[in-house]
């Protein structure tokens, strides 16, 4: 069955940065977009991300444009979000997701069927 496991949230100081990984299994990952999302305290859960099954990726959120890069690896069947420039604002629990459809990228919340358990970060002088 269709997994999705999130690692490597934590503690991180304004302006550091933080490598999320997401471990996929149980489908067949390349033909799957994987996307990043995250929900911060008291707020609703915001798409940050979709990565194709071949790497491009499209930017959902502009304010982590920039100082956010997603990228995948096919033979690993993982997914990493490396978070640079890090602020207060992207305090929250980061989730990934996934969807059939290699190069389908949804415009909404719904169109994704499978999350995984999310990996908190606080960022925190």
């Amino acid at each position: 069955q269709l997994q999705l496991v999130e690692s490597g949230g934590g503690l991180v100081q304004p302006g550091g940065s933080l490598s999320l990984s997401c471990a996929a299994s149980g489908f067949n990952f390349e033909n799957y977009v994987i996307g990043w999302f995250r929900q911060a305290p008291g707020r609703g859960r915001e798409g940050l991300f979709c990565i194709s099954g071949t790497g491009s990726y499209r930017t959902y959120e502009a304010s982590v444009k920039g100082r956010f890069t997603p990228s995948r690896d096919n033979t690993k069947q993982t997914v990493t979000l490396q978070m640079n420039s890090l602020k207060s604002d992207d305090t929250a629990v980061y989730y990934c997701s996934a969807r059939d459809g290699r190069f389908y990228c949804p415009d909404h919340d719904w169109e994704w069927h499978s999350w995984g358990q999310g990996t908190p970060v606080t960022v925190s002088s």
